[in-house]
């Protein structure tokens, strides 16, 4: 295969998973508190091919002596877009929106056995019945939300229930209400670090490979302070023009890259029948 057909072919390869990082921004447009992600490409090794040396050409040449070959281009990295989405009111007691960029709430997840910490941005909550008479507060998903103490768990039997711009649940019975626990919200310092698992959570990096601390990149919030919007979402920051246009751009390069390969393709054929 020519170097050519190389290069298209290679670049083909990783613009399907530009189109791939495109698509699935836009099937999340509508997913609560969903960051969109950005491509960035990168070139591959190049070539270096030099002219014979020519000592009557070489006098006043101002270009380099030589070309230098590409091998295409790959998907280098892809990069959160961490922008405040639009708040949504929604009138729902459990429904919570943060109100400041790189806050997660913390939830816990049971994963082959094991049990850890997961982080998002989606604030709609709901209650799972457990036992001895106790509901969980837990993510649409079904894991727990974390508190002060751990996993959330109110006792039933309560008239109503609703969280404040604190984090904290206000409960009331009896016609009493009364504060029986708080959501336990961080702040991502390095929020480019975190890894995405899917359903909308992150976790920490091998913090070994990487030589950092957990604090050096989630950090406690200071419960005194008003970091939510009661009975309101928080909307998917992406943006279906901004999609479109990429998407179209991408599937132009696409096609380019695929004419190459056919150019290349007539060209030999050319060759060979001038050859025979």
């Amino acid at each position: 295969m020519s170097q050519m057909m190389i290069q298209a072919a290679v670049t083909m390869n990783q613009l399907q998973n530009k189109l791939d990082l495109i698509g699935n921004n836009m099937a999340n447009s509508q997913t609560t508190g969903y960051k969109s992600r950005q491509a960035e490409f990168s070139s591959l090794l190049t070539q270096q091919v030099n002219n014979l040396t020519d000592p009557a050409n070489a006098q006043g040449r101002l270009t380099p002596d030589g070309i230098r070959v590409g091998s295409g281009s790959r998907l280098g990295s892809t990069n959160m877009n961490l922008n405040q989405g639009a708040i949504q009111e929604t009138n729902r007691d459990l429904d919570v929106a943060l109100t400041s960029e790189n806050l997660l709430f913390q939830v816990e997840v049971t994963e082959n056995g094991q049990v850890g910490t997961r982080y998002t941005r989606d604030g709609s909550f709901y209650l799972s019945p457990m036992e001895n008479g106790q509901m969980m507060l837990s993510t649409s998903d079904g894991n727990p939300v974390i508190g002060n103490n751990g996993p959330i768990l109110i006792q039933d039997g309560f008239d109503s229930i609703e969280i404040n711009e604190y984090g904290q649940l206000l409960v009331e019975r009896n016609g009493q209400q009364a504060i029986e626990d708080q959501l336990s919200v961080v702040e991502a310092i390095r929020p480019r670090l975190l890894e995405s698992t899917g359903q909308n959570l992150f976790q920490l990096p091998n913090l070994e490979a990487l030589g950092f601390n957990a604090e050096e990149i989630i950090q406690e919030t200071n419960p005194q302070t008003a970091i939510l919007q009661s009975k309101a979402l928080e909307q998917s920051n992406v943006d279906i023009s901004k999609e479109m246009s990429d998407l179209l751009m991408t599937q132009r390069l696409y096609q380019f890259n695929s004419r190459t390969i056919t150019m290349g393709d007539q060209m030999m054929g050319l060759v060979n029948q001038i050859r025979s």
